[in-house]
Parts: C-alpha cells; structure tokens; sequence
C-alpha cells in the first residue's frame, strides 16, 4: 500500500480545500492524499493514525495523547507559523518531526500591520462612520497624527518585524525594536533605532506592533503593568499571536481611556466572546486574516506539502521546530 498523507482541518471553521488540488499535484505518486475535518484530535480515525505524515490547518489542539495515537507517523506539518498547538515535546519524545512554514505570509502579515497602524493614525474607521452618516464633522481630529513625527516600535524582529520595520520606515515613522535574541549590529544595517528593553520602547513610542513567537516567555507580555507603560496617545497593532496581549487589560485600558487605540488581527480566545468586548472604543478587530491573499495560501500548501512529501521520502526536513530529524 502506499504511504498515507492526511491534511487536518477545524470543523467549526474549515479552511482547506477539500479536493486538495495543490497538495495531490506537489506529493504526486509519493503518497495517497486525504482530506479529515476534526472538532479535536479526538476524532482522529484509523486513516489518520496510520498516516506516514500530517497536514494540520490551525485551531484545533494537537495534544500528547492525540500524537501517542499515530503509529508510524514521521511528520507534522503545521500549514502555518505558528505552532503552539501542537505539544512539540510530546512529539520529540516520540520522535516525529513537527515543521512549520515560517515565510509564506510575510508580505500580508507585515502589509496588514501597516494598515492597522495607518487606520489608527488617520484615523479611518471614525471618518468612514461620520461619512456614512452623512455629516461631516472631524471629531477625531485630535487623534490624527503626522507619520513622520511618530516613532513605531516592533517588538520581534524577525522574518515579519523586518518587513515591518522597513515599511514603517519607508512611511517616514521613526522606527525603533526590542529584541533582545538579536546580535548587536541589526539596527545599523536597517537604519533604525534600537531598545535595549521592552518597558524603554513602550515608554517611547506612539505605535507598538508585535511580531514574536506565543510560547511561556511571551504569554501576556502585555499586561497591565506594560499598557500602563505606554503612552496614553500611543496605539497597538497584534498581527502575531492573541494571548501575547492579555485580553482584559487591553480591553480595559481602551475603555478607560488609557491607551488611543489598537489594531488586532488576533486575540486571547479568539474569536471576541461578547457583545460588550465587540463595543470597546477606540478597537479595530480583524479576523486572524493578516496572512490571507490568494497567493500566499498557494504558497503556504505548496511548500507544507513539499514537506510531508519528503517524510514520505525519508528526505531531509524544511522548517523543523523540535529538533527532530528522522
């Protein structure tokens, strides 16, 4: 029998396309290739537990004891950066290889951004609404802001921190970072500034966008002591992870006046839970969509397939995330 590739998807919100056109044109003969919707690992089913490699879209846990049920699986790909939901030691200790694809979306992630920081600037959403009521009144004028006396600061700057960081600063945004797994040096190459602490930069800039990894380092790095940080004009983006920003902080500081505003394409718990969070002033909510076009999708199940095709291969790994290459 031919090896099995099983691509995983979340029930209550499905991504994938069914069909797997992409996937079966890259894998080819390597490997029959099928498509599982799933509440939970819970459902995994004789097919997926015999499958030589997994495709998982996100959402959905993947947790020790649904990893303890593969019988001779090689490798998890998640079909996305982020790969917090799955628990990677418990695939190690198994020796499965669970790989990520880190570069797919780094032009719409780091677009997306922009655009919530741009929004917040000028403003956008406020006048759209004054416009669509037929007045034209610039209540927001005390909010609107000129680019270039503002200093954007990037907390991350890897492969989407970057892309932002030289866009903001394309804009004319006086752009600094925290990072402090970087070697000394970065800032003189892009041109920018650099703090040497996340309270420094919170103190410091007028738009703070995130860019890092969800993980027991970064868990509510924002909280209520950094918001209270910040400057009360200043705005937040989140195009990384929800639970870097700890909900109720947030959602408090905005109501209570204590921060301008913020851009969020993600958010702890995803998606909003009430109708009173959905109403909280000065908040832009997006729909965890910052990596979404067309073209980066065909990337991203290009190159995850790519993977589990060399799994089935027995070829070496793109993009492992715990060590392990079988």
């Amino acid at each position: 029998m031919k090896p099995k590739i099983c691509i995983l998807d979340w029930a209550v919100s499905p991504r994938s396309d069914p069909e797997a056109r992409i996937e079966k044109e890259i894998i080819g003969e390597a490997a029959e290739v099928e498509s599982f919707w799933c509440h939970s690992d819970a459902d995994f089913n004789e097919q997926v537990r015999q499958a030589t490699a997994l495709i998982a879209w996100q959402n959905f846990p993947i947790t020790a004891a649904g990893i303890g049920t593969l019988r001779q699986c090689r490798a998890i790909v998640r079909n996305g950066v982020g790969f917090d939901s799955v628990d990677i030691a418990a695939a190690a200790r198994l020796g499965i290889a669970v790989c990520n694809v880190p570069d797919y979306g780094t032009e719409e992630v780091a677009d997306h951004a922009l655009a919530l920081a741009l929004a917040l600037c000028r403003q956008l959403f406020p006048l759209n609404e004054e416009a669509k009521k037929l007045g034209w009144l610039i209540r927001v004028a005390p909010k609107i802001r000129r680019l270039r006396e503002l200093v954007f600061g990037v907390v991350g700057l890897g492969r989407i921190g970057t892309a932002v960081a030289l866009r903001a600063k394309a804009l004319g945004f006086k752009v600094t970072f925290y990072d402090p797994y970087l070697a000394n040096g970065v800032h003189k190459a892009l041109g920018i500034a650099r703090c040497r602490t996340l309270p420094e930069l919170l103190q410091t800039a007028d738009v703070v966008s995130l860019h890092c990894p969800l993980n027991e380092e970064t868990r509510h790095l924002i909280a209520e002591r950094e918001l209270s940080l910040m400057k009360p004009t200043a705005y937040l983006v989140n195009t990384a992870r929800g639970a870097i920003i700890k909900k109720t902080a947030i959602l408090a500081a905005l109501r209570e006046n204590r921060l301008g505003g913020a851009g969020l394409d993600v958010v702890e718990d995803e998606p909003l839970q009430t109708a009173e969070e959905a109403a909280t002033p000065n908040l832009i909510v997006t729909c965890h969509a910052a990596f979404c076009s067309v073209e980066s999708i065909a990337e991203m199940r290009s190159t995850a397939a790519r993977i589990a095709r060399g799994a089935v291969l027995g070829e070496p790994l793109e993009n492992v995330v715990n060590g392990v290459h079988p």
